[in-house]
C-alpha cells in the first residue's frame, strides 16, 4: 500500500475516534472537552488538505482544496465545531473512498505488474541453478516449474499447458506443442518443462508491457484535466454564492452552509475513476491502453486505416489449394515439391515442408541440388527431375500446358501466388498460396461500423489487383495500394485534419504511421517491439476484433463520466441553492455533499464493466480444437470437387464415371454425415448460446442446400454413358460440382466464424 492511502486511513481513523468520543462527551453533560476534542479531530485533515494544495500550487496546478479548507476553518471560527469535525471526517472518507475506487480499477493492469517473477532457475554445468532474472541471456535452458510465470520468451523443449489470461484475457489453457515459441507473463497452468531462452528478461514481452503499463498508471486524460479546469471555475462561484447568501439574509451560517456542499469533488474524483475503471475493463480483455488521452480518442475516433499484411491478413502464407495435371494428384505433387524444398533456404520453402508435415506426406531425401536465389530449386527425387519455383524459372525452358496458362490471370484477381512444380520437364502442379484474412477480421470490421465508424481504409505494399482483390472481399471503404512508410505516413496526416483518426499496424515499418496517428495501435505482443512503443494501444492478444471491443469500452467509459459529472456536479448545485435559501444546515450539508460524492464515484465505477456485457456460454479450446480438426478433415475432399470439375472435360469416359463414384462415396461416407451431425446434435447447442429465436436457421438451410445439391450430383453421375459420356450432361455435372464446391467453402468459412466467436465471448462483468 503507498504511503498516501496508509495517511488516508490514519486520518479516517483520527477522525472518526475523535468524531465518536465528543459525541460520548456531550452525551455525558461535556460540551466543552467534546469541541475541543472534535475540533482537534479536524484540524490534522485540514492540515493535510494545506499540504495538498501547496504541492498543486507549486506544479502550476490550482489549490482545489481552497474550499474545504475555508469551509472548516469557517466551521471552528464560528464555534460549530462538530460540522467541522463532520466535514473532516467526510473528507477523510472521501480520500479513502477515491484509494479504493482507483485501487478496484486498476486492479487488472496491476495484476501484470504483482505477477512479474524476480528470479528463474537455470542450468548451469548440469546442474539446476537459481539466478535473477538479469544474469539470463540468450540461449540459456531454463526450467519452468508449475504455477510459475514464465521469466523470457522461448522455445519449448516439450509440450507445455500455458494459463496467458493475464496477458490477453483468454479465460482458457493453452496447449503449446515442443519446438514452439512462447512468450513471458504466461502462467505454467500444466507439468513442469524446459525453455530456451530467445531474450533477455530486459528485451522480453513481458518487459515491454510492464513498461506500458507503468507508463498507463502515470497518465492523465484530457477529460481529467478538463475536470480539473472547470473545478477551477466552481472555486470562486462557490464563494460568491456563498458571500450573496450571508449579503441577502445576514446570517453568516447560510454562508457556511454553502461552502461545505460546495466542493467538486464529483468533478475531481468521478473522472478519473471513470477513465482509469475503462482502462482496466479493457485490460482485462487483453487490450492495454497506454493513456487516458488514448481512451478518449479512441471513443470519439471516425477514421481507422489498417495496415494489410498480419493485421487485415494473418501475415504468413497458407497452402489454400492445389491444381494440378490430369495425370498427377494434388497430395503427389506437393510430396515431391516438399521432398525438394526440404534443402531449399526460402520462407516459402519452408512453409511448403511444412504442408507437406502437416498432411503426413512421406519425404524422401533430395539430390543433384541446383538453387536459383528468389526463383527456384531442381534436383532430382525419387529417380525424378524436379523443378520448384516462380512461373519464369520453372517454364524456362517447358511449353506450358492450357490449365495453367487460364489458373495464372485468377491467381493475380485473386490475390494468390503460385509455387510451380514441373516434374521431368513437364508442368504437374501449381501450389496455390494466399496470406488469408484473418477468421475475425469481417466480424471486427462489422462490429468497428457498428460502433460509429464511418471510414475504413486498408494501406498496403501490394500491387493495386491484389490489393483491390482482398479489400472487396473485406469490405473496406477504400483501398491504398502500393503504399511505402513515407505514403502510409502522409495518408493519415491528411485523414487526421478530417476526424480523429486511428492506425492498425504491426510491422517496423508500420511505426512511423503509428506515431502520427490519434491513436496508434500495434496487433498482439508479438509484432515488432517499435510498433509496439510507437503505439498508444497494444492489442496483446493477437485478434482484431478486440479493436471493436477497445472503442465500445472507450465510448460506454466517456459516456459514463460525463453522466457521473452531470449527476454528482447537478445534485451539488441543488445542495448550494438550498444552503444559500437556508432550508439546508451546515452539519447536514455536509453529510449530505458526502453521499452526493459517494454517489458520483459509485456511478463512474460502471466503467468497470464490459458496455452490454452479460453471461455468455462459449466454446471450450478442446471444443474448437476438435471442430477445427473436423473442417481440416474435409480440405482434401473440398479440393477434389473444383479439381474433378476442372479435369473433367480432358477426361476419357470410363475414367469420368469411376471418378465419380469415388467422390459420390466419399460425400456420403464423409460430408454428409458430418452435416447432419452439425444440423443435429450441434446447431441446437450453439443456438442456445447465441439466444434469439432460431439464430441458426440460415445455416440449417444452407445443410438443405448441400444435401440437393449432393443428390443431384449422384443422379447426374448415375445418367452418364461411360462410353461416350454427353457433352450437355458433362456440363451439368460441372456446373454441379462447382456450386457444391461455392457452397462448402461459404458454408465451412460461416461456421468457422461462428465458431472463432463463440470461443472469445466475453464473460459477464
Amino acid at each position: 500500500m503507498s504511503p498516501s492511502r496508509w495517511i488516508n486511513l490514519l486520518l479516517l481513523s483520527v477522525a472518526t475516534l475523535t468524531l465518536l468520543s465528543g459525541l460520548l462527551l456531550a452525551a455525558r453533560g461535556q460540551p466543552a472537552w467534546a469541541a475541543h476534542l472534535w475540533l482537534l479531530g479536524a484540524l490534522p485533515v485540514m492540515l493535510a488538505l494545506l499540504i495538498g494544495m501547496a504541492r498543486t500550487l507549486a506544479r502550476g496546478e490550482g489549490g482545489l482544496d481552497l474550499l474545504a479548507v475555508v469551509a472548516i476553518g469557517a466551521a471552528a471560527f464560528l464555534g460549530e465545531m462538530l460540522t467541522a469535525e463532520v466535514i473532516a471526517l467526510m473528507l477523510a472518507s472521501g480520500r479513502v473512498l477515491e484509494d479504493y475506487a482507483e485501487g478496484r480499477a486498476q486492479r487488472a493492469m496491476t495484476a501484470l505488474l504483482q505477477g512479474v517473477p524476480t528470479s528463474a532457475y537455470r542450468y548451469e554445468h548440469g546442474q539446476l541453478v537459481q539466478v535473477p532474472l538479469a544474469a539470463l541471456q540468450v540461449g540459456d535452458r531454463l526450467l519452468v516449474r508449475v504455477g510459475e510465470v514464465l521469466p523470457v520468451d522461448g522455445t519449448l523443449l516439450a509440450a507445455a499447458e500455458l494459463d496467458e489470461s493475464t496477458l490477453t484475457g483468454e479465460s482458457q489453457p493453452v496447449h503449446y506443442a515442443a519446438g514452439q515459441m512462447v512468450r513471458s507473463g504466461s502462467l505454467n497452468a500444466g507439468a513442469a518443462f524446459e525453455l530456451l531462452a530467445n531474450t533477455t528478461a530486459a528485451a522480453s514481452t513481458l518487459a515491454g508491457i510492464v513498461r506500458l503499463v507503468e507508463s498507463a498508471q502515470h497518465s492523465r486524460a484530457p477529460a481529467a484535466r478538463l475536470a480539473d479546469r472547470y473545478a477551477l471555475l466552481f472555486v470562486p462561484f462557490a464563494l460568491g454564492l456563498a458571500g450573496l447568501a450571508w449579503w441577502l439574509s445576514g446570517q453568516v451560517m447560510r454562508a457556511l452552509a454553502v461552502l461545505v456542499v460546495a466542493t467538486p469533488c464529483p468533478l475531481l474524483l468521478a473522472v478519473p475513476v471513470a477513465i482509469v475503471s475503462g482502462m482496466s475493463c479493457c485490460a482485462r480483455r487483453g487490450i492495454l491502453i497506454k493513456s487516458g488521452r488514448a481512451l478518449e480518442n479512441l471513443a470519439r475516433a471516425q477514421t481507422i486505416f489498417f495496415d494489410k499484411t498480419g493485421t487485415l491478413t494473418g501475415g504468413r502464407a497458407r497452402l489454400v489449394s492445389i491444381e494440378t495435371a490430369p495425370d498427377i494428384t494434388p497430395s503427389r505433387v506437393l510430396q515431391l515439391a516438399a521432398s525438394l524444398d526440404q534443402a531449399a533456404n526460402h520462407v516459402i520453402a519452408e512453409a511448403v515442408v511444412l504442408a507437406a508435415r502437416e498432411k503426413n506426406l512421406p519425404l524422401s531425401l533430395p539430390g543433384d541440388l541446383s538453387e536459383q536465389a528468389g526463383a527456384g530449386v531442381s534436383g532430382m527425387v525419387d529417380g525424378l527431375r524436379i523443378k520448384v519455383g516462380t512461373w519464369n524459372y520453372v517454364t524456362a525452358a517447358i511449353h506450358p500446358p492450357d490449365w495453367a496458362l487460364r489458373l495464372l490471370p485468377r491467381l493475380g484477381q485473386e490475390g494468390s501466388s503460385g509455387v510451380f512444380v514441373a516434374v521431368d520437364g513437364i508442368l504437374a502442379g501449381v501450389l496455390v498460396w494466399a496470406d488469408e484474412i484473418r477468421l475475425e477480421t469481417p466480424r471486427a470490421l462489422r462490429q468497428l461500423r457498428a460502433a460509429g465508424i464511418q471510414r475504413t481504409v486498408m494501406l498496403t505494399g501490394d500491387h493495386a489487383d491484389v490489393a483491390e482483390a482482398i479489400g472487396a472481399a473485406l469490405g473496406v471503404h477504400e483501398v491504398m495500394a502500393e503504399q511505402t512508410p513515407a505514403g502510409k505516413l502522409a495518408a493519415i496526416t491528411t485523414a487526421k485534419a478530417q476526424a480523429i483518426t486511428l492506425m492498425v499496424g504491426d510491422g517496423v515499418n508500420d511505426a512511423p504511421a503509428l506515431a502520427c496517428a490519434d491513436v496508434g495501435i500495434a496487433m498482439g505482443a508479438r509484432g515488432a517491439a517499435a510498433a509496439a512503443e510507437a503505439a498508444d494501444v497494444v492489442l496483446l492478444v493477437d485478434r482484431l476484433d478486440r479493436l471493436a471491443e477497445a472503442i465500445r469500452i472507450a465510448r460506454h467509459t466517456r459516456r459514463i463520466a460525463l453522466q457521473s459529472v452531470m449527476l454528482g456536479m447537478g445534485l451539488s448545485l441543488l445542495a448550494m441553492l438550498a444552503a444559500a435559501l437556508g432550508a439546508l444546515p451546515a452539519l447536514a450539508g455536509a453529510i449530505l455533499q458526502e453521499l452526493i460524492d459517494v454517489l458520483a464515484i459509485l456511478y463512474a465505477l460502471q466503467a468497470l464493466h464490459l458496455p452490454g456485457s452479460k453471461p455468455v456460454a462459449s466454446l471450450s479450446a478442446a471444443e474448437l480444437q476438435a471442430l477445427k480438426e473436423e473442417h481440416q478433415a474435409l480440405q482434401p475432399l473440398l479440393a477434389s470437387l473444383s479439381q474433378l470439375a476442372e479435369k473433367l472435360s480432358l477426361m476419357p469416359g470410363p475414367a469420368i464415371v469411376a471418378a465419380l463414384s469415388e467422390l459420390n462415396e466419399a460425400l456420403a461416407a464423409q460430408l454428409l454425415p458430418h452435416e447432419r451431425r452439425d444440423d443435429l446434435q450441434l446447431y441446437p447447442g450453439l443456438a442456445r448460446m447465441l439466444g434469439g429465436d432460431d439464430p441458426m436457421a440460415a445455416m440449417s438451410r444452407v445443410h438443405r442446400e448441400i444435401f440437393l445439391l449432393s443428390r443431384r450430383l449422384r443422379q447426374l453421375s448415375a445418367a452418364l454413358e461411360p462410353a461416350v459420356p454427353n457433352a450437355a450432361a458433362l456440363q451439368e455435372v460441372q456446373a454441379c460440382l462447382y456450386s457444391l464446391n461455392a457452397i462448402l467453402k461459404l458454408h465451412f468459412s460461416q461456421e468457422d466464424e461462428i465458431y472463432h466467436a463463440l470461443g472469445d465471448a466475453p464473460s459477464g462483468a
